[in-house]
């Protein structure tokens, strides 16, 4: 899972880019990059680490220019190297940087044909560079000088037509415009607005709402599945459907857990999708255990709150924090390596004992994948006096991986893979675990929108909407995201960062900023 975002001011859009950036930062941590545009030339900034950590006052004054993108990533099957960071970059045709959400499942038969039939180069092994060369190709295949709007829709249709999976693109075509565009499914979002300036509209496209709102931006619409908006650098907006109709199948994950409750995905509100999933899942517990004798239900923060306050609520039991985060710790089940994870768990949370002490704890958590962090909050909640410690899950039994741009492992590495509730309850040390029933999550998503009939639920129930995941990817990705090939992706990209030094030495662009 990535964030991405792209402007068209009227000034300066570096400060934007980077605000914008802190506020979909939990999205990715593990690099940010941005570029922008101005006298004919690109200004990036690119590296590992939180936006707070790769941009300094220094970097942000040479970002000039009224255009940009910007990217914070998380890595999925690739490694953590700086040369991997976004945006991407290519010379030709007219100099295009690019900044991509998501994965696709077809990212190695691309990158053949890439190099055979459009006879490009693709230095990474990032699905997000392949993207890039694929619109770039077709681009430069109309041969044009200026390239118009309907060229440029020209080279999205191309791109929906060879590129399947989950994706939400940005795109800067220099001395021309943002291009955003979505996969035809709409399974990764992606949101436009509007804001009024003395000379003219200004525009900025996002990952989330909350990425427009905090910069004053009106909200105008979510991009459609399909739909390429296309701004041009003197403010004017054309939009275009540029794939067949397909059905709406949003990942239902980004409102379990990624998305910022503040934000609206394909016109839900995340925060009341997590309310109506604190509601379900409180009826839920009711019929299973109607004398039941939870004394109060703790939230694992940050996620799982909102549904925790329901479920306390309808249960007629207290709702503390009994446990504080330490803000300072990614997220930990993207953590390669199951030791880095628990050590993890104990460093990012800690129990205040008096909330636990001599109750019956009720842990409420958005979902569990590997069941590392609740094992080990849930030693905490015992080690910290509790008599009873039961769990509940906001979100159905993980069973199988993500395809479509969430770093969720390998199946044999997700610890309700081939295992029953009773089964993973004793694995995670609970005295009662209560998982969301998936038909009851996806009409806690779909009272938001009726129009949107189904979502990508495949860690779920193993059903991948674009239909092409077979067996022998689903090994590949397996060999890709096991801790094992993670480990020595790390070590590899470790060697790859001590040799190449900082961003300058990865892309030498007109004006590189390191």
């Amino acid at each position: 899972m990535c964030g991405v975002v792209g402007v068209v001011g009227r000034s300066g859009v570096n400060q934007m880019l980077y605000d914008a950036l802190t506020v979909i930062q939990h999205r990715g941590q593990d690099a940010a990059g941005i570029m922008t545009y101005s006298d004919g030339r690109f200004n990036q900034r690119k590296g590992n680490g939180l936006a707070r950590d790769v941009f300094r006052q220094h970097h942000m004054d040479r970002l000039a220019g009224n255009i940009g993108v910007a990217h914070c990533r998380y890595p999925t099957a690739g490694s953590s190297s700086a040369a991997l960071a976004q945006p991407f970059y290519v010379n030709s045709p007219y100099g295009i940087a690019l900044a991509h959400n998501g994965n696709l499942v077809n990212a190695e038969a691309l990158k053949e044909d890439v190099f055979r039939e459009d006879l490009r180069h693709v230095n990474t092994d990032s699905d997000s560079e392949v993207i890039l060369n694929v619109f770039a190709h077709e681009l430069q295949k109309l041969g044009k000088l200026k390239p118009a709007a309907e060229d440029i829709f020209h080279a999205v249709k191309a791109v929906h037509r060879r590129c399947s999976g989950g994706y939400a693109v940005v795109a800067m075509i220099a001395n021309y415009g943002i291009v955003a565009f979505r996969d035809p499914r709409g399974i990764r979002p992606l949101v436009y607005g509007r804001r009024e300036h003395a000379d003219g509209p200004e525009y900025m496209v996002a990952s989330e709402s909350v990425a427009l709102s905090a910069q004053g931006f009106d909200c105008v619409a979510d991009v459609a599945p399909g739909q390429a908006v296309f701004i041009e650098a003197d403010g004017q907006l054309h939009l275009e459907q540029c794939s067949a109709p397909a059905p709406h199948t949003p990942c239902i994950f980004e409102y379990v857990y990624f998305a910022r409750p503040d934000s609206i995905i394909d016109d839900i509100s995340v925060y009341k999708a997590r309310l109506r999933m604190g509601e379900k899942l409180s009826e839920k517990i009711q019929r299973l255990c109607p004398q039941h004798d939870i004394d109060v239900v703790i939230p694992i923060p940050d996620t799982s709150r909102v549904s925790a306050q329901v479920i306390a609520y309808n249960l007629g039991v207290k709702f503390r924090e009994g446990l504080i985060k330490n803000r300072y710790i990614g997220r930990t089940f993207i953590m390669p390596g199951q030791s880095a994870r628990k050590r993890s768990v104990r460093q990012k949370l800690n129990a205040i004992e008096l909330e636990f002490r001599d109750k019956n704890v009720l842990l409420v958590d958005d979902s569990i994948v590997r069941g590392t962090t609740c094992n080990e909050i849930i030693q905490m909640a015992r080690e910290a006096g509790a008599r009873k410690v039961y769990f509940a899950s906001a979100a159905p039994p993980v069973r199988y991986p993500n395809v479509y741009g969430i770093d969720m492992p390998s199946a044999e590495e997700l610890i309700a893979h081939d295992k029953s509730v009773d089964e993973i309850c004793a694995l995670i040390g609970a005295d009662q675990l209560i998982y969301q029933d998936l038909e009851d999550l996806v009409d806690c998503a779909k009272e938001g929108n009726p129009g949107i009939e189904n979502f990508d639920c495949a860690v779920f129930d193993g059903v991948y909407v674009t239909g092409d995941v077979d067996q022998s990817y689903l090994a590949q990705l397996h060999s890709a995201r096991n801790d094992a090939a993670k480990n020595a992706s790390a070590k590899g990209g470790a060697n790859t960062d001590a040799a190449a030094g900082d961003d300058s030495a990865l892309v030498d662009l007109y004006n590189d900023v390191s």
